[in-house]
């Protein structure tokens, strides 16, 4: 079995889903607008509202559970499969800036080109993103989940705020999910190294 796929082929495949199919959520794909930290849409002409479908049923347990821990609250998708090529375009623009360590060198290759991993948020049931202290890539101290407790002591994250990430990290991690230490929106589905062995990266 290859190990790569192209973005061009992955609408033939079984092995994806399109983001239209997962009932429940909003989506708004930052990379697809100029609302993202480089300021310009970065994934025409490709759709990327895809994931692996082993993501997509993760995030369908994710619906499932939301709507009962806070009814009226639902998830919005920031950001789905990510392909190599736009991960080279994101690694390029950091180049000779610190801002590269929020970013998987495409060499290796993000959990995100694999359809395997989801930036996401919470909304309410008028469509407003929950307050989670930053907005999403605010790539400062105050996104790290493991700083959050330094932050609220001194105040630069409220205890409500705090509230909301937690409300998100129970929702993902119940699903099988796993957040990281610096970004608050950014979820894997499943361990990296088994899905950077076992799964088909997305060119």
């Amino acid at each position: 079995m290859h190990h790569t796929v192209t973005c061009e082929e992955i609408a033939a495949s079984a092995e994806f889903r399109h983001l239209s199919t997962v009932a429940g959520i909003a989506v708004d794909l930052r990379y697809a607008t100029a609302n993202n930290f480089v300021g310009r849409d970065l994934y025409a002409p490709f759709d990327c509202a895809w994931l692996h479908r082993e993501a997509a049923g993760a995030l369908e347990r994710v619906v499932a559970w939301l709507a009962l821990a806070r009814p009226g609250a639902s998830v919005l998708v920031l950001d789905a499969l990510r392909p190599q090529r736009v991960q080279q375009q994101l690694w390029d623009a950091l180049a000779g800036t610190d801002l590269q360590i929020y970013l998987a060198n495409p060499e290796r290759g993000s959990i995100h080109s694999f359809g395997m991993a989801l930036d996401v948020t919470i909304v309410d049931a008028a469509g407003c993103e929950f307050d989670m202290g930053t907005g999403f890539d605010d790539l400062t101290p105050r996104s790290h989940p493991a700083l959050e407790a330094a932050m609220l002591a001194r105040g630069a994250l409220t205890e409500a705020q705090v509230a909301n990430r937690q409300l998100l990290r129970d929702a993902m991690f119940q699903a099988g999910f796993h957040g990281i230490d610096t970004e608050w929106w950014h979820y894997d589905c499943g361990a990296r190294d088994v899905v950077r062995q076992t799964f088909r990266r997305v060119l």
